[in-house]
């Protein structure tokens, strides 16, 4: 196996993607943040003493996709052409899901942007609820769909 951030001198570089053919490329991540009942009604009606939680973490998901590359030290900067954050509320676990896909028309894919999206969005919610409750776990965030680019399309 040959991991790409690297030189034959074992230093971590960008790696060159100046001959690889545009696509288009999307990515789905998503994963999960355990809570206790009260923030998830309150997050589920809108009625958290902060305002609106999901909101918030979806615009807050969204950015983080825009500032990939500002976090993530060898990421290339990236031309999003869709960001979006959705949340599914699973009632019997208490858990809030979420989902972001992002999209691009590039030379690399955009799976970073996905998880990154993914990962600030559930602290988001996290940072809103901590006065509640700072038991909340966060947990499960994983790729889920990459498509576009000489690797085609991965589905968990």
């Amino acid at each position: 196996m040959e991991f790409t951030h690297f030189d034959a001198g074992g230093n971590a570089v960008m790696v060159d993607v100046t001959e690889k053919k545009v696509t288009v490329r999307e990515a789905k991540a998503s994963g999960r943040i355990q809570v206790n009942r009260e923030i998830f009604e309150a997050v589920r009606e809108g009625t958290a003493s902060k305002g609106d939680v999901a909101g918030t973490a979806r615009i807050a998901g969204i950015m983080a996709v825009k500032r990939t590359s500002d976090l993530i030290p060898l990421c290339h900067v990236l031309p999003i052409t869709k960001a979006s954050v959705d949340f599914h509320m699973m009632e019997d676990t208490c858990e809030i899901e979420a989902v972001c896909t992002v999209k691009t028309t590039g030379r690399t894919g955009v799976e970073m942007e996905a998880l990154t999206g993914v990962s600030v969005a559930l602290l988001t919610i996290y940072d809103m609820c901590k006065a509640i409750d700072k038991g909340m776990v966060i947990q499960d965030i994983c790729l889920e769909r990459k498509s576009g680019g000489k690797s085609g399309i991965y589905e968990r």
